[in-house]
């Protein structure tokens, strides 16, 4: 049973590769219905003081994609930013921001997952409310994807909507590197990574891209 919480002390040890390799181990519990029987009270107590995460990850709301166990992580091991189509915006990015430069995480993982609403309504071009501005930021992954791939352009394309999400994860870790020169000095120097995949909801496996 795990009791110890991750501490500053073993947050600077980890480089992010070892990181990588500790979520996708992680993800290996999940997939085999093995996850760390964890001591939550012991945990709590022990962060009340302060926190060290090893990584940040950037998920969709999606309920299905319950990303503290998807990795098989505990109280205290991660940050986790959520927003539906899990695109980067300047709020996303100071989290992140703060998560690597300040807390001293490793690794940011953007997490995309099969059978995305979010890409679905961009897919389609659904106009509604403010979800209009939302999926904007989506748009440009799905029309990168139309020259690759054979019509027709909607949700109803199993394989046009599989290559949107996946699309979308690399925009999005391009737009977290154009718009913060902290986190790409921090990726160039080798102080932290950033990687992206995509959550299947029927095995629970991360595929890496």
């Amino acid at each position: 049973m795990r009791k110890d919480i991750l501490t500053a002390d073993t947050q600077a040890q980890l480089t992010p590769e070892l990181v990588l390799e500790n979520l996708k181990k992680g993800n290996e519990n999940y997939t085999s219905d093995s996850l760390t029987v964890t001591d939550n009270n012991s945990l709590r107590t022990a962060c009340v003081s302060g926190q060290a995460p090893q990584a940040i990850v950037l998920s969709c709301i999606d309920s299905r994609v319950v990303v503290e166990e998807v990795f098989d992580q505990a109280l205290g091991d991660v940050f986790v930013a959520r927003v539906a189509g899990n695109f980067a915006n300047t709020d996303i990015v100071a989290s992140m921001e703060y998560a690597c430069k300040v807390a001293g995480s490793k690794l940011i993982v953007v997490l995309g997952h099969e059978g995305c609403g979010a890409v679905k309504a961009a897919c389609d071009g659904v106009e509604f409310g403010n979800i209009t501005a939302l999926l904007s930021n989506i748009q440009p992954a799905v029309n990168s994807v139309k020259s690759t791939i054979e019509g027709p352009y909607d949700s109803g394309n199993t394989t046009f909507v599989n290559a949107a999400i996946a699309e979308n994860v690399q925009h999005t870790i391009a737009e977290i590197r154009n718009m913060s020169p902290i986190l790409s000095a921090l990726e160039a120097e080798g102080s932290i990574a950033i990687k992206g995949g995509v959550y299947q909801l029927a095995s629970g496996a991360v595929e890496w891209l």
